[in-house]
Order: structure tokens, then sequence, then C-alpha cells
């Protein structure tokens, strides 16, 4: 017999990205998700494939050092019963010259990128051809990979969407930005891929680096390490919390991880300046998503960063209800993470499911900067030996905050009530632009049996006392709209929960402060106002706060703390309240021209209004979308824009993908920052 000659194949890149939901990252190459076959056809030249006399088998390898015993490489023969569990070939169809063979991973698989080789073998006399590469990825459809998620929705949401929702602001205001993750779009799959390449862990020893690559849990961690560079790993964003930004792009003014991911791969890997919580979270959710791996950003209001892991946080303020003394301790009024979904079949059983990765540089886990995998459900227990880091999660959504008020005579006293950590975790809805509440898969009921029962277990005793219904209550109000540009009123609001009239003294101060819980300047304060109160009443104390006291101190993040403080002339209490205020930007508009369709022209129109009595300048406008436009679009506006004026332009798009798109816009200028807006687009296939 004749050898068998390999004349051309075919990868089918096109059919096999759409069988295994890769095809939105273009059809360049072939991209796969483990444990599901894939076709290939081979054509000989001179004869084709004969059973009785030809044997063939395949070669696929994964890393620098590829070996069978670490799971890196494979050889396996052309047979008619596969194997589920190690990769396979079938014959499918012949037809003359041209052979189709199904080939197939094992669902547990080590993901990345592969070489392929095929062997023929005739009379002894055998050939080989290298037919070319792939990329294996996670697969959350297949029920026997560690990240199979049951239901299409939470799939379409968790691996497939593009953009997203993440929750900001503060636990009384939340507000949600947009998102572009972006983890189809060109290039960042190899981005993504590069990163695991260029991880300590890799350049250590790589045969073990790839050999765990199979692992959910493991990449998590390392992509967890990789999105932060404070271990000088050559991580992905740099870290800045001090409103000073001028030497980089400021963390508020991102709206998609694409963009910082083709930096970080431009400059040959540096840090790109400068990411915050939000920022490192969205990012890390973009490469576990391109990845495979189901996930989601998640925000948890009132978090609190306990360094000395006590679970209480004490703070201390004057009589004027400013801040005392520094604390390493903080409250963020919001903090953000990526939940990821995966099984732990390294711990007992039970902790299957969403696992937190916190890619934000806090506290080195393992001597490196990253934190998680955690189950959720292992938060929610109190299971506090469980890996990874469970105690520095469990403090953000549970510690006690308890504010000391120092006296003038140095005295300290300790306040009666405390602030509630870890309120309002929020996601956004699968398949909808809403907040889904996730509170309850994090801690059970305030007060509960079960929340003692877990206490108990992770040794922390309650300090903060529910709200009381006798005595004297002190909340902070704020009047509608507090909107930049503009000023507004805050109140003090004390209740008289008592049968008899009480006298005390109240006293307001506001200051500009960071998310991350640093206080700035002053930017209000009241005179100690000493009120009585008659039985059951209530009484407000107003504050008014003037944009020209709070223009020049308010950082990027738009935020004002404001304290109030009462001293209960009878019984000698202190009260302190505590409220986060979020000044709101002006909204952006964005219309819509023509009817959406795949591959035609769309006009979009863009405008905002200028809400302050200064003029804008330097002003710029944003614009991207996974699908919508290639990369970024960037509009610079000539002239400022004057107090009260409209900025308007318009702008060409052309839509790649169809189906559900999000337009994202962000608006910087001197003295508005950070503004968003977005525009969900439904966008009609092309007509065939």
């Amino acid at each position: 017999f004749a050898d068998l000659v390999l004349e051309t194949w075919d990868l089918h890149c096109d059919r096999n990205g759409r069988e295994h939901r890769t095809a939105d990252m273009g059809c360049t190459q072939l991209v796969l998700r483990r444990g599901q076959p894939f076709t290939i056809t081979l054509r000989f030249s001179g004869r084709g494939y004969d059973e009785g006399v030809d044997k063939l088998s395949f070669n696929v390898q994964t890393g620098p050092c590829p070996s069978e015993t670490s799971g890196t490489s494979s050889h396996f023969v052309m047979t008619d019963c596969p194997e589920e569990s190690c990769w396979s070939a079938v014959m499918q169809q012949q037809d003359g010259e041209s052979l189709s063979v199904s080939l197939c991973s094992p669902p547990n698989a080590r993901i990345g990128r592969y070489s392929m080789t095929l062997e023929t073998c005739t009379d002894y006399q055998g050939s080989s051809y290298q037919i070319g590469d792939f990329v294996l990825l996670f697969n959350p459809w297949h029920p026997e990979d560690t990240v199979f998620m049951r239901d299409e929705n939470e799939r379409r949401e968790y691996v497939l969407s593009q953009n997203g929702l993440i929750f900001q602001g503060t636990s009384d205001y939340i507000f949600s930005i947009p998102w572009n993750f972006g983890q189809f779009e060109d290039d960042i799959l190899a981005i993504c891929l590069s990163m695991l390449d260029i991880n300590p862990k890799h350049l250590r020893d790589q045969n073990r680096d790839c050999s765990h690559r199979n692992d959910p849990v493991y990449i998590g961690r390392v992509v967890s390490a990789m999105v932060n560079c404070n271990d000088e790993d050559r991580g992905v964003l740099f870290g800045r919390w001090d409103n000073q930004y001028d030497d980089g792009m400021s963390p508020m003014a991102w709206i998609g991880s694409v963009d910082i991911l083709k930096r970080w791969k431009k400059f040959g890997c540096q840090p790109v300046k400068y990411g915050q919580c939000w920022v490192f979270a969205a990012v890390a959710c973009t490469v576990m998503r391109c990845l495979g791996i189901p996930s989601r950003v998640v925000t948890n209001y009132n978090s609190a960063h306990d360094t000395n892991a006590n679970l209480t946080i004490d703070r201390y303020i004057n009589e004027k209800g400013e801040q005392e003394r520094y604390s390493w301790d903080k409250i963020w009024n919001f903090h953000c993470w990526v939940e990821s979904w995966m099984a732990r079949p390294d711990l007992a059983a039970g902790y299957d499911g969403w696992q937190v990765l916190d890619p934000t540089p806090q506290e080195k886990s393992e001597g490196v900067y990253c934190c998680g995998p955690a189950p959720v459900k292992a938060i929610k227990e109190g299971d506090m030996l469980l890996k990874y880091d469970i105690p520095f999660i469990f403090a953000e959504v549970n510690a006690d905050v308890v504010y000391w008020v120092v006296q003038g005579d140095g005295m300290q006293k300790q306040s009666i009530r405390s602030s509630d950590v870890g309120k309002h975790i929020s996601t956004k809805s699968v398949g909808r632009d809403s907040r889904e509440d996730i509170t309850h898969n994090y801690k059970y009921p305030e007060g509960s049996e079960e929340e003692r029962a877990v206490f108990e277990k992770a040794e922390h005793q309650k300090k903060s006392i529910g709200e009381e219904d006798e005595g004297l209550h002190l909340r902070i109000k704020v009047s509608e709209g507090a909107n930049k540009g503009s000023d507004f009123d805050v109140f003090a609001v004390v209740n008289n929960n008592t049968d008899e009239e009480r006298v005390c003294r109240v006293t307001l101060c506001a200051r500009a402060t960071s998310h991350n819980g640093t206080l700035g300047p002053q930017c209000g304060l009241t005179d100690p106002v000493d009120i009585d109160i008659e039985p059951r009443a209530e009484k407000r104390v107003p504050l008014r706060i003037l944009y020209e006291e709070y223009r020049d101190k308010l950082t990027q993040d738009n935020l004002i703390k404001v304290v109030a403080l009462l001293n209960d002339h009878q019984t000698g209490d202190v009260l302190v309240a505590v409220r986060d205020i979020y000044v709101e930007n002006p909204p952006i508009k964005i219309r819509i021209l023509g009817e959406p369709m795949q591959n035609r022209k769309l006009v979009a129109e863009i405008s905002l209004v200028n809400p302050l009595a200064v003029p804008l300048n330097g002003c710029v406008f944003v614009v991207e979308g996974a699908g919508l436009t290639e990369g970024q679009l960037v509009k610079e506006l000539e002239e400022p824009v004057e107090p009260q004026a409209e900025a308007k332009f318009r702008m060409d798009l052309m839509p790649r993908l169809s189906g559900l798109q999000k337009l994202m816009v962000d608006f910087e200028s001197d003295q508005l920052t950070g503004v968003k807006g977005y525009r969900n687009v439904i966008i009609a296939p092309q007509p065939m």
C-alpha cells in the first residue's frame, strides 16, 4: 500500500466556535471548551483512509514542558469506543479522500494553548503532521466540569455576557455604573493566557504550574494575585486611593477592562495606573469569564478592613464629631470583589458554588497579595479555618464599629450605638439591569439563633446593640437632591421614645471623604444646639452644605461624611450617627438614531448639561461597548462648556454582534470627572 499522505485539513473554526460558544472571539483561531467534542476534516492525496491498513493517532500538548504524567500531553489513537476520562478521536464519516474525525478532551483537561499533531502509519511506515493550534477553556455547560453551572440564563450572564453593572455609592444611596468586560474582544484571550504564563508560580516551576491548570481554584488564586502589582509580579493594575492620579488614569474614569488589559500588554506588562476595588474586581471578572469560569462582581456596603483581626473597629472622635486619631482599620463605604462559581473537591462536602476572589491588594495570603477563593458558604457559617482567607472576608461583612467620643478632659466615652457593617451585598441580576441583593448568602438574619451560633464558632461577641425602643434615637436624613453644583440640607433627626421630656445637645459636622474611609477637610459644621424634646416626639437639627464650601474639597469619589453627636443630659449617654452622602453627577443622555442592525452604520447622539456655576474645560467623552465599537471612541470638545449649557455630539457606530448590547459613556473635564451613562441597544441580525 502507498503511504497515506495528508494534503490539507480544516479545523472548522467557525462551526466548532459556534458549538463551543466561543464564536464571539472571532474566527482566526480554534477556541474550544473542555469535555465537548469538536470536528476536524482531514483530506489525503492519492488515496483515502483505509481502516484495514492505516492507523491514525493524535498528539496534543500544552505548556513548555509537556508530559503525560503532568496531564499536559496526550497521545491517542482513533477508535470506535472512546473513553470519557481521556482524550479521544472517533471517525465520523468518510467521503472519498476526505475523512471527518470527532475529537474530545476530558472534562478535567488542563486549559490553555495546545498544539496538535496527526500521525499516520501504514505497514509500519509513518508520517507526522503539525495540524494546528487551539485554545482549551473551562466548560460550565459540561456536568463533569468543576465549573458546571446548571441554569442556562446564569451561564449567559456570568460567562457569555460582555457587559454588566457594578454597584457603587453608599448603603443609603446605591447606584450602578456600566462596565464593558469585553472578554471576547480581539486579543483579550491571548492577554489572559499570557497572564498565566508570567505569573510567579509558572516562572518558579513551569511543569507544576501547567499541570495545575485544570483546577479553577488554582487559576482563581493566580488571577487574584496577578490583577494587582503589589508583589512586583508584573501584575495588571497599580492601586491608588489618594486622589493624585495625574500621571495615569483616575480609577473613576475607566468604563471597561479591555482598555486596561490592552495597555498592560502594550507596555510590556507594566502595571496600569490606577485602580481601586471595582477596577481590580472587574478586570479579574473579565479574565475569569474569558477562561470560562462563571464570575460576577459583588459590592459590599460598609465594608470593614480589620487589620488586627479582632473583628472590632474603633473610631475616636471629639465632641465636634471630628476624627481624633488615625486608625489603620478602615470602613470602606463600599468594597467590590469577585465571586466565581466552582466545585471545591479540596474541601469537605457543602462548599461548592460561589467563591470569593478579591484581587484588591489589602492583606497577604500565603505570602502573596491575593485573596480567595473562599466559599461564600464558609463565610456564612463562620468556618474560619477553611481555605482560603475566610477570617479576612468574614470581618469585611461582620466586624463591629465602635465609636469613642474623646471629651475635652481626655475622657473617652463609648457611644451606645455602632454602625452596621456588611449591608446590601449586591450584584447585577441575571438577564436584567436591576440589583440582586445577596446578603443572605453571606450572613444569617441579624439577631437570629443561627447568627449567634456562627459568631460563637468564630469567637466573636457582637458589641453593637440593635435599635433600642426606649431612650433617645439619633439618625441623619438628607434633603432631596444632593446634586453637584447645588447646596443641600442634612438633618440630625432626634426621636424621644420615652414618656418624659428630654434635654440634649446636638452637633453636626460634615467632611469630604474618600471611598476607603480616609477623611478630608471639613465642609460644614453647626454650633452645638441644646434642644428639649417632648415625650414621643421628633426634632430636627439642620446643617446646610454649601457648594462653595465643598466644591474644592470633594475628591473624585464625590463623598461627604456627616457625623451627628448627641449628648443626653439626663443619662450622660453619647449617641453617634454617621452617614455618607454621595453628591450626584449630572446624567448623560444617549439617543440612538435609526434602526440598529448588524454590520450597518448606527448613529448615537450623546449629551450632558453642565450643572455648575463655572465653565467645564478640557471636556472628553469616551464611548465603548463590546460588539458595538472597535475599541474606544474618544471625542474631545474644542470649546469649554458654559454653565447650564449642553455638550452634545454625534458618533457613528458599526455594530459587529447582534442581540442586546450596551453602549457606555464616560465624561471627563476639569470640574466634573467620572460621569457615567449607558444605553441598551438591541441590534437586529443582518438579513441573510
